[in-house]
């Protein structure tokens, strides 16, 4: 069996985020990282490769984006994928999200996969859509959101769940499986898998590796017409402790409606 796990680099959770106000781009200047859903998408994969058997299950680490994104890829590998592939070209910088799975497409047939896990939803764009974009774009079932997910007998089994309520859904392979925050945390790589990684080469690829002319075929199909910035919060009103304080705030409440 051969899983592909799709990683994405991110700007750091714990870093201040921002747009560029003449791109329209998301700024990635700063400090980057792997996205924490898509190390748990990681963790979805290798549990299946440890549970069919390593010998017989290839786990690859995909990602798109500026050479920066290969220490993205090697997290991967150093939590003990087989390899990690690198598709980077000057021509998808601002690729947006349906431009973005055409890729990712193109780049999965290449790879001739069984499964591919993904995060349900990125904590930069945030938009939940590429698991379903893929599963329409290679005419797979697309399970997401997920909590659970295991390999049966060539059928993905999975735990989606939802407001209220939660699912239990199968789906015949090849299929694209998208695992949420609420997978269970990712292992952490140890130095002997981090050592491994940073020597490992990675699988480099352009468009022209996949058979796409750039110039005809990677083009966005939606743009940034209009950005701003947010304007700054105001200081709000402080209630100091006191006599009054109790009738001040639900006076507040009361004007809101809320109460």
């Amino acid at each position: 069996m051969r899983i592909a796990v799709l990683m994405k680099e991110v700007p750091d959770t714990y870093s201040d985020r921002a747009m560029n106000l003449e791109t329209g781009l998301t700024d990635r200047t700063g400090d980057v990282a792997a996205d924490e859903v898509c190390e748990r998408a990681v963790e979805a994969a290798l549990r299946i490769a440890e549970k069919a058997g390593k010998d017989t299950t290839q786990v690859d680490v995909l990602s798109i984006g500026p050479a920066s994104a290969a220490d993205a890829v090697r997290r991967g590998i150093a939590m003990g994928a087989n390899e990690g592939i690198l598709l980077t070209d000057d021509a998808l910088a601002g690729a947006d999200l349906t431009l973005t799975a055409e890729v990712l497409a193109a780049l999965i047939r290449r790879g001739e996969y069984d499964l591919v896990i993904t995060g349900a939803e990125s904590s930069d764009g945030g938009s939940g859509v590429i698991a379903p974009m893929l599963g329409e774009l290679l005419d797979w079932p697309a399970l997401t959101n997920l909590t659970d997910l295991a390999v049966e007998g060539g059928v993905a089994e999975a735990t989606q769940a939802g407001d209220g309520s939660v699912v239990k859904l199968k789906a015949p392979l090849p299929a694209v499986a998208a695992v949420s925050d609420e997978f269970p945390d990712a292992r952490f790589p140890n130095f002997k898998g981090l050592m491994a990684a940073k020597k490992q080469e990675l699988d480099h690829v352009t468009l022209a590796d996949l058979g796409i002319d750039a110039a005809d075929y990677a083009r966005p199909r939606a743009i940034m017409v209009g950005i701003e910035r947010r304007p700054a919060r105001e200081r709000g009103e402080i209630i100091d402790a006191g006599p009054g304080a109790a009738a001040a705030l639900v006076d507040f409440l009361d004007s809101r409606g809320l109460v």
